[in-house]
């Protein structure tokens, strides 16, 4: 152990940066950086919430009926009419995993994604395959929405088909840009649109069910030819299974309210809980009106025209204004979708980076409380699948919902086992958990059996997918999904070998220094590899500052008494940064040290840097030494030492050198 025979008490230093982010190019496009302290004013309440979260279950009823008919075509325009009974069982199966979904949210109220309640009930690997498929999910939901959008203006404009994949690719760069800018601002951004996509499909379907029932609505005028590749097939259960695999696309988008309970003002739980009602009620509804109506004009599935397309001008007589109404609201709802994965994948992602599954640079929030490099990612992941698929729908959703299923089929497994655990527990008993607490409940069995039964609904749903979307190409994902959990181990197996190799668990004493020098040393924690630089600071130094910039106050707390305990006497300015920014606070402290020294006095700045033996996993850490040295280097009478901790991770080796 360290020795403080002498009783001397470390001091610690309080301090706060005044130093703020200028205007640059970046405020015009993201807006000005938001302080640490603005985080609980960016929370949104329900109606926002919708907008935000609900945008892509919402938007799934433009093409799930379509999606239905599509496999119905291959038998036939006689097998149309079972496109009404399979949205039926549909809307059953929705209304299971939202009454789940329900319970997962006041169960969780800090967020009970699939990977958290996976984690705490079924362990780490099952966490993790929930995790690589929502991942999965939140790009394809990114990808079909926009495609879908783009096939609905296309539908409206014939002209604009040859450049539905440059379109599309704007679109998504365009929905990036609003949610850099953070939650709240893109909530309100989306909200109208929302709400006006919500009023003319309310208006369409009542205006439809009302000429039907008047014997005025028709059929369609012109409709696409139907196209069938082969011969005629036959109905059977296997085709039905099929249709019905496709149609469950509208369940997509279920869970991320769950997921983002966070963004939600409190009472969270509440307020997220309502809004999932008012999610799974309206989306049921359009949902059974467009399968109902689409049955009863004769809709044909088609790549040129879009079902809602149809159902538009022949409600309202033709392409007058009403239609083009509806058809751009559809668009911007289906756009508007992938909003809620630019939500929730940055949210996820940062779950998983701070467990040590991806990069940690993922966990990390930007300038406007956003997770801003998951968003960045997000973006580029899914032009690509747009670009690789040439922006087909039809093409992408065999790739979309087995992920969806898998994920619901853990989180709703998960939540069963939980109400299993509660029933174990003695009257007044509590259990803490990493995700949520658990107290006795008198309706846990009741809760058990829903979600029991939701799991095992999910499940089959799952199977019948993954056998009729096979050759489709589900297969890919069947692939992905492994693939993904493997590069998660891969990367946690890194964090956790350079967790062990820094520990301060069985240190001996550090060994005395014997010069003096004037050192300034920035740390980001306590560990082996910052005491290995305080060993050398001191080496020159009586005179040592370590200096932490405090970003998180969690952190900052557990870098405190860390230091308290093994810094060796060492005085600790804790530098406050409310806009999360670290080289600029640092860098005025120093200046401010520098026009403070005595004539002719050196300051030596001492960066603890780490070395890795592997390219990939030295990727996965910031280089801050290079980033000082960049700009410090022209300052006259600073020098600056980075002292690199070189962790082997293959013999267990390690060594501190200059």
């Amino acid at each position: 152990m360290i020795n403080q025979s002498d009783g001397s008490q470390t001091p610690i230093i309080e301090r706060t940066t005044a130093h703020k982010p200028p205007r640059s190019w970046r405020s015009w496009f993201i807006g000005r950086p938001l302080s640490t302290a603005d985080a609980p004013h960016q929370t949104i309440g329900k109606r926002i919430g919708l907008a935000v979260f609900a945008s892509d279950a919402l938007s799934s009823t433009a093409y799930a009926s379509q999606e239905i008919l599509v496999i119905l075509a291959a038998a036939g325009t006689a097998a149309f009419g079972f496109i009404f009974p399979i949205s039926i069982a549909i809307v059953v199966l929705l209304a299971i995993v939202a009454i789940s979904y329900e319970q997962t949210i006041h169960a969780y109220p800090d967020g009970g994604g699939a990977y958290i309640v996976s984690r705490d009930n079924l362990g780490e690997f099952p966490a993790l395959v929930a995790g690589s498929a929502l991942l999965t999910d939140y790009i394809l939901t990114v990808s079909v929405s926009i495609a879908a959008g783009v096939a609905q203006l296309t539908s409206a404009f014939p002209a604009l088909y040859p450049y539905r994949v440059p379109v599309a690719v704007g679109f998504i760069f365009f929905i990036m840009l609003v949610n850099l800018r953070g939650v709240k601002e893109s909530g309100f951004a989306f909200s109208i649109p929302t709400y006006f996509f919500v009023a003319m499909m309310l208006v369409t379907i009542l205006t439809g069910l009302w000429r039907l029932i008047s014997g005025h609505l028709g059929v369609v005028v012109d409709p696409p030819e139907l196209e069938i590749h082969g011969p005629l097939a036959v109905i059977t259960p296997f085709l039905i299974l099929h249709a019905f695999s496709s149609g469950t696309a509208a369940l997509t988008g279920i869970e991320a309210i769950s997921n983002g309970i966070t963004a939600f003002k409190e009472p969270r739980s509440k307020n997220a809980g309502i809004t999932l009602v008012w999610m799974a009620v309206i989306l049921s509804s359009f949902f059974l009106g467009i399968s109902y109506l689409a049955r009863h004009i004769h809709a044909i599935p088609s790549e040129t025209e879009t079902v809602i397309s149809q159902l538009a001008r022949t409600i309202y007589d033709g392409r007058g204004t009403l239609y083009l109404m509806l058809i751009s609201a559809t668009t911007v709802i289906l756009i508007m979708a992938a909003n809620t994965a630019f939500a929730d994948f940055p949210r996820l992602g940062a779950l998983v980076a701070k467990d040590g599954f991806l990069p940690r640079q993922l966990s990390y929030r930007g300038s406007r409380l956003v997770y801003s490099r998951g968003i960045v990612t997000l973006a580029l992941i899914s032009s690509g699948l747009i670009v690789l698929f040439n922006a087909s729908v039809t093409r992408l959703i065999p790739l979309y919902a087995i992920g969806v299923f898998l994920s619901f089929t853990l989180s709703q497994g998960g939540m069963s086992l939980r109400w299993r655990k509660i029933g174990k527990l003695k009257p007044g008993e509590e259990k803490r958990e990493r995700g949520s607490v658990l107290r006795p409940e008198k309706t846990w069995r009741l809760k058990m059996f829903i979600n029991g039964f939701g799991a095992f609904c999910t499940a089959i749903v799952m199977m019948v997918f993954a056998v009729t979307k096979f050759r489709d190409g589900a297969y890919l994902v069947l692939i992905l999904i492994p693939a993904l959990v493997a590069v998660f181990w891969f990367i946690h197996r890194h964090y956790r070998n350079l967790a062990e190799k820094l520990s301060l668990d069985n240190v001996g004493a550090i060994p005395p220094h014997a010069m003096r020098h004037r050192v300034i040393m920035p740390i980001s924690g306590v560990h082996q590899g910052s005491l290995s630089a305080l060993r050398y600071a001191r080496m020159l130094s009586d005179d040592v500052t370590a200096v932490h910039i405090v970003i998180e106050p969690e952190d900052a707390e557990k870098v405190r008494k860390k230091w308290e305990t093994w810094g060796e006497g060492v005085r600790l300015v804790m530098l406050d940064s409310p806009y999360r920014l670290f080289v600029e606070p640092l860098l005025e402290y120093i200046a401010d040290i520098a026009e403070q020294r005595q004539p002719g006095e050196t300051i030596t700045v001492v960066v603890p840097e780490f070395v890795s033996d592997n390219r990939f996993s030295g990727a996965l850490h910031t280089n801050t030494a290079n980033i000082l040295r960049d700009q410090l280097k022209n300052q006259h009478g600073i020098v600056i030492t980075n002292v690199p901790y070189h962790v082997h991770e293959g013999d267990g080796r390690q060594g501190v050198e200059k």
